[in-house]
């Protein structure tokens, strides 16, 4: 994807009126692309699988993706292809666009061209969050404390707004937390924001972007800008190259030097916009434990880059409070001896670095696992977590996976399978695990998926009884949640009501 001048974005964003302008993909993103550029005056076709037939809907065409490869006056006339995140670069109808000379942009990257061009008003302050892990507590947090100095702020981006949105809200919005998905940024070459973070960098979206050369690269676009974050503990993220006018500002979770922020004596510590100030105490930070405090520190690299004022960073980051999904602790029951444990939700973390992340904040778990992968590796997550796993279940098309990885690196760990079984009642495999291990298809997994959820608390329940030194039952999945549930939130929902019922107290 080529970086486009200020003269070309401009002038297409400009030059709507009449153009043709194909759409790929009618969700949340497509539909907010779709109706910006109907607003200005384009010709818009709207082109997603699930189209049937080609048709006419509120004054826009949509047509099935087929339908529109075969269309050769569509490509003819085309001024540009505006894609939504899942469309990978190897997707037809891209190579249809290049085919003919039809500029591909995400709908990031028009959101970033319509503000520069003026025409929803003087461009905003952008700030851009990326990272494998973390980025929505990120985005969160930095928008609670633009929020705290009075600025008027809105998230978006990945986080569930589209940008495009927020861009045409009244009132106006002038500073934007913009969370930017490896997809999205590789669909966004053109951005420049006013300050970016790339917090970290581990497996994920492999088969999307053909590697980690290309999804590190992906990453590495939120680092053009002005200011440039990068999670110095981090190996690949600290690596990173950043904009040629770029200042580079690291964080870190030790004691910082010039040019970076840091933790020292229990405080978060800034020596990158000053001469070294104290900024928050960390055990205000929530959520609690070494990914809070990391995603704590992003957030206000990005808000001193903005010239958010230190008190306004202290009083946002003091009331700040995650959102569900992300480290919730949801029940607690007695186990014995006056030892309670708690049943943890962190369905957000939906990669194997996440998950490491989530372990690493407790004591000793039992951990429920699994969902789709999406090309990931979990032995390093096995072999660096293994000190904390007092057992693991594990669930999800890709369970197996995760069951061989505890077969060669922690072959101690207890582990249980649940599953739909042929007979479609809901199974628990508790046999010693080999390298060869192989459980049973499960295509009714689906429709059985709160029922396996709950069958696999009960399993890690019955684990976390009897190991005294079990502090919490923790759902980090490390993958997707769509092989059983329709979002990590529903996902999550289920492993709650699941907690709640067995143990009788909730949080």
């Amino acid at each position: 994807m080529a970086e486009h001048s200020r003269a070309e974005g401009v002038d297409l964003v400009t030059g709507l009126v009449g153009a043709e302008v194909v759409v790929a993909g009618n969700g949340t993103a497509g539909r907010s692309a779709a109706a910006y550029l109907q607003s200005a005056g384009a010709r818009v076709t709207v082109v997603d699988s699930a189209f049937a037939a080609p048709s006419v809907h509120d004054g826009m065409r949509r047509s099935g993706v087929d339908e529109a490869l075969a269309d050769a006056e569509l490509w003819r006339n085309a001024r540009l292809l505006v894609v939504s995140p899942g469309f990978a670069p190897g997707h037809p109808l891209v190579a249809a666009a290049g085919a003919a000379g039809v500029p591909v942009w995400g709908e990031v990257e028009l959101a970033w061209w319509v503000d520069r061009s003026g025409a929803t008003g003087p461009p905003r302050t952008w700030t851009i969050i990326t990272g494998t892990n973390g980025k929505t507590t990120t985005t969160a947090m930095l928008e609670a404390v633009v929020a705290a100095a009075g600025r008027t702020v809105a998230a978006c981006g990945n986080y569930g707004t589209p940008v495009l949105d927020v861009l045409c809200r009244e009132p106006r919005v002038d500073v934007l937390c913009v969370e930017a998905s490896s997809f999205q940024l590789h669909w966004a070459p053109s951005l420049h924001p006013d300050a970016g973070v790339v917090l970290n960098v581990a497996e994920d979206h492999l088969d999307w972007h053909g590697g980690m050369v290309g999804y590190s690269a992906a990453k590495a676009g939120a680092l053009r800008g002005r200011v440039a974050v990068v999670g110095g503990d981090d190996p690949v993220a600290a690596r990173l190259p950043v904009g040629r006018d770029a200042r580079r500002v690291v964080f870190t979770l030790g004691a910082p030097g010039p040019g970076e922020l840091g933790v020292a004596d229990g405080m978060l510590v800034d020596w990158a916009f000053s001469d070294r100030r104290e900024v928050v105490d960390a055990a205000r930070i929530h959520p609690a434990g070494p990914s809070g405090r990391a995603d704590a520190l992003a957030a206000v690299a990005l808000a001193l880059a903005i010239g958010i004022p230190v008190a306004a960073i202290a009083a946002g980051l003091s009331s700040f409070a995650p959102a569900g999904h992300r480290g919730e602790t949801v029940a607690r029951a007695a186990a014995g001896a006056g030892r309670r444990v708690e049943f943890v939700d962190d369905s957000k973390a939906t990669n194997p670095h996440a998950a490491a992340a989530a372990i690493a904040a407790r004591r000793r778990v039992v951990l429920v696992a699994g969902g789709l992968l999406k090309g990931a590796s979990v032995d390093g997550l096995v072999t660096d977590a293994s000190p904390r796993l007092a057992g693991v279940v594990a669930i999800g098309r890709d369970r197996d996976q995760i069951v061989r990885a505890i077969a060669r690196h922690a072959p101690e760990v207890p582990t249980v399978t649940v599953f739909t079984g042929d007979d479609g009642r809901v199974s628990a495999d508790k046999r010693v695990p080999t390298r060869d291990f192989a459980s049973a298809e499960s295509p009714a997994d689906r429709a059985n998926a709160v029922a396996v959820m709950a069958e696999a608390v009960r399993q890690a329940w019955e684990i976390a009884q009897a190991d005294d030194s079990v502090d919490a039952v923790l759902l980090a999945p490390a993958a997707a949640s769509l092989d059983m549930f329709d979002s990590y939130a529903a996902r999550g929902d289920a492993f709650a009501a699941a907690a709640v019922a067995l143990a009788g107290e909730p949080r």
